[in-house]
């Protein structure tokens, strides 16, 4: 049954918020170094053409699972971040970066970091803009003993926890051996919130899954052409991956929202153009798994991490959103 929603009653959603500091999060996925070059550009080079940019300055944020755990810790959660980091330069600024927003470390080593190179330029005076990506890190898997290590830190993590967010890129941190401690914790009534870019049947039984659209058409081999489309979509993709709730991320035209009762549709929260989209989809994971880990609906939470996801796309580079924040926008609504 298609929902259209504007929002869930305001009410209860302040008080969510304020519940954040009460849960203890677990992510688990591949901890990313996002390193940001920027530079002037200048002129075109002699040798090709290419323009010659001058370095001005670089730093590294958290990406990917990463994020998703700084987003957590900024919100007011507790959480501790599982993962894979090299013994290297972009382990350490990322390890940093992540104690530095109060996440807890329970990462292994690995023998690279999963790092991705942005450069950004721009002549004096404009907007630095994104010339190159270059991705660096695992290909072919991790090594078996590091996998081995995966599974021990995650399940003693989980013994304090009240949810498990999974953020999965494919750089092999979700292994068969992770994977099935999380099935084991599942099954005794645990949470677990999964997002993976192109292996979410492995996850089958979790709690939620978050696809986002291109996602659930590849998971369902359905051509997503209408909104009813996306409709029936969401329930066939809940009965395959046997999960809770479904949630599809569709960036300008907001969410569905799956549950096994109802499949609501939630319009894009706001009206402001998206600054950049980078790392949208963490946040969103991170705020949602933190609601209903809190005790709200799934249309509550995904509300919120409507929300949530409208204000991180108003800033620039991988970004969070901080408790104080969300409650504040929560506020201002109707």
């Amino acid at each position: 049954m298609k929902v259209p929603q504007n929002a869930p009653v305001k009410g209860p959603l302040p008080n969510v918020v304020k519940r954040f500091s009460r849960v203890r999060a677990v992510v688990l996925g591949d901890l990313v170094a996002d390193h940001y070059v920027y530079g002037l550009t200048e002129r075109v080079s002699r040798e090709a053409p290419v323009l010659i940019v001058r370095h001005e300055r670089e730093e590294v944020k958290p990406g990917g699972a990463a994020n998703v755990a700084a987003n957590v810790a900024a919100l007011g959660g507790r959480v501790s971040a599982v993962g894979g980091l090299g013994k290297d330069a972009m382990g350490a600024a990322l390890a940093a970066s992540l104690q530095r927003a109060g996440v807890t470390p329970a990462w292994v080593q690995v023998p690279e970091t999963e790092t991705k190179l942005r450069v950004l330029a721009g002549a004096v005076g404009t907007r630095r803009q994104q010339m190159l990506r270059v991705d660096r890190g695992a290909t072919q898997g991790l090594p078996d003993k590091a996998r081995r290590a995966l599974a021990r830190a995650v399940k003693a993590e989980l013994d304090a926890a009240q949810v498990a967010v999974v953020s999965d890129y494919g750089a092999g941190v979700v292994c068969d051996e992770t994977r099935e401690v999380l099935r084991a914790w599942a099954k005794r009534g645990g949470l677990v919130c999964a997002d993976s870019r192109s292996a979410l049947l492995e996850l089958k039984g979790s709690t939620v899954c978050k696809p986002n659209e291109p996602e659930l058409a590849a998971l369902t081999g359905m051509a997503l052409e209408t909104d009813d489309d996306v409709l029936f979509a969401a329930q066939r993709a809940r009965a395959l991956l046997e999960c809770q709730v479904l949630v599809v991320t569709r960036g300008r035209r907001g969410m569905v929202i799956a549950d096994g009762t109802h499949t609501t549709v939630l319009p894009v929260h706001g009206s402001a153009e998206a600054v950049d989209v980078t790392g949208a989809g963490d946040t969103v994971a991170a705020s949602f798994a933190l609601a209903f880990g809190a005790g709200a609906s799934a249309l509550e939470a995904a509300f919120l991490a409507n929300v949530a996801g409208a204000l991180v796309v108003q800033k620039p580079g991988t970004a969070t959103v901080s408790g104080p924040e969300l409650s504040a926008a929560l506020d201002a609504l109707p």
